[in-house]
């Protein structure tokens, strides 16, 4: 059993789900996290762990644990968030959100953001 697969089922049984649970709540196959489990792969997709983390309320990082700091996103060293921790941040678990939804709030913020330079 890999480490990343006991991750991901202690995060599980912390929320008081399973694992395939968790696979039909993020629309992954349950064969991604069986190979992980089997030894026959080493990790997910960016998608695949996109998706879990979504699901599971986390960050990619994580999910993959290699986040070491817990810290609320606004002080985060970098850039701040991820596209998908934005869209999820905004919308939730919802699957009809596309990047151009994404974009059209990226705009907006940016619009408030000059006009209060203004003021």
């Amino acid at each position: 059993m890999s480490e990343l697969y006991n991750r991901i089922d202690s995060l599980c049984k912390e929320r008081g789900t399973n694992i395939t649970a968790l696979c039909r709540e993020a629309k992954v196959a349950r064969s991604s996290l069986s190979e992980l489990n089997a030894g026959r792969t080493k990790t997910l997709t960016l998608e695949t762990g996109s998706k879990l983390a979504a699901a599971l309320g986390i960050t990619v990082d994580e999910l993959m644990g290699t986040e070491t700091e817990k810290e609320p996103p606004a002080t985060r060293r970098g850039s701040g968030m991820s596209d998908e921790e934005l869209k999820f941040a905004l919308w939730g678990n919802v699957n009809d959100i596309d990047d151009d939804d994404l974009a059209d709030v990226k705009r907006y913020a940016a619009f408030v953001k000059e006009r209060k330079k203004g003021t």
